[in-house]
């Protein structure tokens, strides 16, 4: 069986893959602080509800943004799972090229997600990831990843305003009925939510004039549900894009 893991700033994603079929999936929060011993043994729960131990674990690959991580998650899979794992990167074999500036600094989650998406959907596409950041991907028509954008998350934006601000309080993310809040807590879940509504149409909009072809758009990331309600230029929700990736770049490079 397959082990991916998608490490995220907020919060790192997990799944098991046996043959083509997703076993199980969970999301975790994301601790810098855990050692390698720790996070087997919550590997070691987690496969417990599968009826899994780590000898079922035959490979493991992973996406990791956190560089403290790498370490750690690496060491933990030679212990506990006697294999070396495929860590994703600009230089391993993705099926796709990297045409930015600088290819190394791009993030492996926005990686695993192009190549998800060339794989799954075709080019061209643009992917968007709805996470601690909100990121735009553009996959042109000859399967190069041109470049993208990046913009504070939702959850982000929502806290920033409650962290730095006196009087705004912290408030739960849910569609807005009317743009016009008629209170603090409405106003805020307005400006949060249309507000990247806004963006997203925007940005689709721009990336749409700069690819050839006709795009298909294609979100990931935990919001990207709620958003996409709201947001018919959106074409394809798809909350396992990562995890699917890895197992595609895992199976390119075994």
């Amino acid at each position: 069986m397959l082990l991916v893991i998608d490490v995220g700033n907020t919060h790192t994603v997990v799944g098991i893959f046996e043959g083509d079929k997703i076993r199980g999936h969970w999301r975790i929060s994301t601790d810098f602080k855990k050692t390698e011993d720790e996070f087997a043994m919550l590997f070691k729960n987690l496969l417990a509800e599968q009826a899994l131990n780590y000898t079922h674990i035959k490979a493991v690959v992973i996406s990791c943004v956190v560089p403290p991580l790498i370490w750690i998650l690496l060491q933990m899979s030679k212990t506990y799972f006697k294999v070396e794992p495929i860590i994703v990167n600009s230089g391993i074999n993705l099926n796709i090229k990297i045409k930015t500036d600088y290819p190394d600094e791009l993030g492996a989650d926005r990686i695993v997600n192009a190549v998800a998406a060339y794989n799954i959907y075709g080019v061209p596409a643009i992917i968007i990831d709805y996470g601690t950041a909100t990121t735009f991907c553009a996959l042109d028509q000859n399967k190069n990843y041109i470049g993208g954008a990046i913009a504070p998350g939702i959850e982000l934006s929502s806290n920033a305003l409650f962290e730095k601000t006196a009087k705004l309080p912290e408030v739960e993310l849910i569609e807005p009925k009317n743009a016009i809040g008629k209170n603090t807590i409405q106003a805020i879940q307005s400006g949060v939510y249309l507000g990247h509504i806004g963006l997203t149409r925007e940005l689709v909009k721009r990336f749409k004039k700069e690819l050839k072809g006709n795009p298909k758009v294609i979100a990931t990331g935990g919001l990207a549900e709620l958003i996409s309600r709201s947001c018919p230029i959106i074409d394809k929700v798809d909350p396992l894009l990562t995890l699917r990736g890895l197992k595609i770049i895992y199976q390119l490079n075994s």
